[in-house]
């Protein structure tokens, strides 16, 4: 890993929210994300970014990871719904009850994300390129 800008190196202890750049839902998730967040804990990285790639190949993450949101959390991927409800947890209240949910079967829940990720583009649009974070939220992506 070469030196540079400390925010393009992962920090292992920080989670990472890998999300697709380039679909309006998902960038609209991590905007929801970033103001549900004060103490600015979650990084960010897009799917197709070297960090991201690098946090993949550094993980327990197994081939194909979704195309939407993965969670990483000290070496491990998080995908699906089960990445949706770690988010939550992690911001400020009222949305760490929505963990909860983790007591559904995961392949009930992860039927329900699937769908919504399916038509995440039919239903919210899609950029032509991913969006670019201001500079006061900069540090917080990974590139």
């Amino acid at each position: 890993m070469s030196p540079g800008n400390p925010a393009d190196r992962p920090q292992p202890e920080a989670p990472v929210v890998l999300f697709d750049g380039v679909c309006n839902l998902c960038n609209s998730s991590v905007q929801f994300i970033i103001a549900r967040d004060p103490s600015a804990r979650l990084r960010f990285a897009t799917l197709s970014s070297p960090a991201a790639q690098r946090l993949i190949e550094q993980s327990d993450a197994r081939a194909p990871l979704p195309d939407s949101i993965v969670l990483m959390d000290q070496g491990r991927a998080y995908t699906r719904s089960t990445a949706a409800l770690r988010i939550a947890r992690r911001l400020r209240f009222p949305w760490p009850l929505l963990y909860a949910f983790i007591i559904v079967p995961r392949p009930l829940r992860d039927l329900i994300y699937d769908f919504i990720a399916r038509h995440r583009y039919r239903w919210f649009g899609k950029r032509d390129a991913c969006m670019m974070p201001t500079p006061e939220l900069r540090a917080r992506f990974l590139t």
